[in-house]
Formats: C-alpha cells, sequence, structure tokens
C-alpha cells in the first residue's frame, strides 16, 4: 500500500497537460494504479487524477462500492479505471439549443478544506479504456457525471475554481457544511 502526496492548488505541476498512455496491462501502470487507488482511499476521495499526483498521463480513477464520507448525500458511482478519456456532453435546451448543465458543491484534495458551486454538463457520454487496453463507453448523469468531468478537468490542467461563476458560493467546508466533519476536506 503506497499513499502518495497530492499536490495542492498553487503547485504548476497542477496547471499541465497530460499525455496519453500508450502501452497499457503493464507492471509500472498497475502500480500506478494501484497508488492511485490507495491514496484516493487514504483521503475519502470520489476520484483523484494521476496529475493530482505528479504523474502527467490521462489516467484517472474514481468511484467506490460504499458512501463517501466527503459526500454523504451522492450516490454510489461505480469504482473505476479510465484511460484516455473522452467526454461528450450530451441534452440540449429545447428553447435555445444549448447544452443542459447542473450546479452542484464540489471539493477536491488538491484544494483541501474548499467548496464551490460549480456548473457541469447534466448528462454526458465518456469514452475511453481501462488498465488492460479494453475499451469504455458509458452515457451517465448526476453526481457520475459530475466526478468524471471533475477528475478529467485536472487532465488538461484545470481545477475546480476556475469554473466557479458565483463567488459569493465559495468558502471553507467547515464554515458552509458545519455538521461535516472538517477533517474529510483536509
Amino acid at each position: 500500500m503506497t499513499i502518495r502526496d497530492i499536490l495542492k492548488m498553487g503547485d504548476p505541476r497542477l496547471l499541465r497537460l497530460a499525455q496519453p498512455v500508450t502501452r497499457f496491462d503493464t507492471d509500472e501502470l498497475h502500480l500506478l494504479i494501484s497508488d492511485l487507488l490507495d491514496t484516493m482511499l487514504a483521503a475519502n476521495g470520489a476520484g483523484l487524477a494521476a496529475p493530482q499526483i505528479g504523474v502527467d498521463l490521462q489516467l484517472v480513477i474514481f468511484g467506490s462500492n460504499e458512501r463517501n464520507p466527503r459526500y454523504p448525500d451522492a450516490p454510489i458511482v461505480p469504482r473505476t479505471v479510465l484511460i484516455n478519456p473522452v467526454i461528450t456532453p450530451l441534452g440540449r435546451s429545447e428553447q435555445d439549443g444549448t447544452v443542459l448543465e447542473e450546479e452542484d458543491w464540489e471539493g477536491c484534495l488538491s484544494v483541501p478544506g474548499l467548496r464551490a458551486v460549480v456548473p457541469r454538463f447534466a448528462r454526458i457520454r465518456y469514452t475511453g479504456f481501462d488498465q488492460y487496453g479494453d475499451p469504455i463507453e458509458r452515457t451517465v448523469d448526476g453526481f457520475h457525471a459530475r466526478v468524471v468531468q471533475h477528475e478529467c478537468d485536472h487532465l488538461v490542467g484545470k481545477l475546480y475554481p476556475m469554473r466557479v461563476r458565483d463567488f459569493s458560493r465559495f468558502g471553507f467546508t467547515a464554515v458552509l457544511f458545519p455538521g461535516l466533519d472538517a477533517q474529510q476536506d483536509e
């Protein structure tokens, strides 16, 4: 079990573009995935991207087999290893044809102690590969779609505060959600 340090906002490595994974089912890739999973679980994360531990590869993991204490009201998202992801927004407004979005609270292991309301596509299809090179294609909405978009943002050097539109809904978790254990967001 190897728990890696999670880079924090301000570290320039979080702003880099991740490179595609070109070799699947290797010992190095399996070890990296194991480290990502151990690190995510130790931090009670809903997901974790390789750039968050300083590895510039297009690799994210997310999901759990049980409720996440940092998001106690969120539905369970199946644990997934997603490599070289592509996200396609689905669903358009009948009025103006814009892609439908939803706003909800987000936090991030690289932005500890803070939460904000962030707009995300309401429904997406994501494709990519698992660690063995087998294709993945899913159509999801709600919290599942939000987690995938959040983690994939790390692959293009974006942190959720860069997507915040209303900074009156951005603050410290302990102030915004006094019932939520502040330790959960450290």
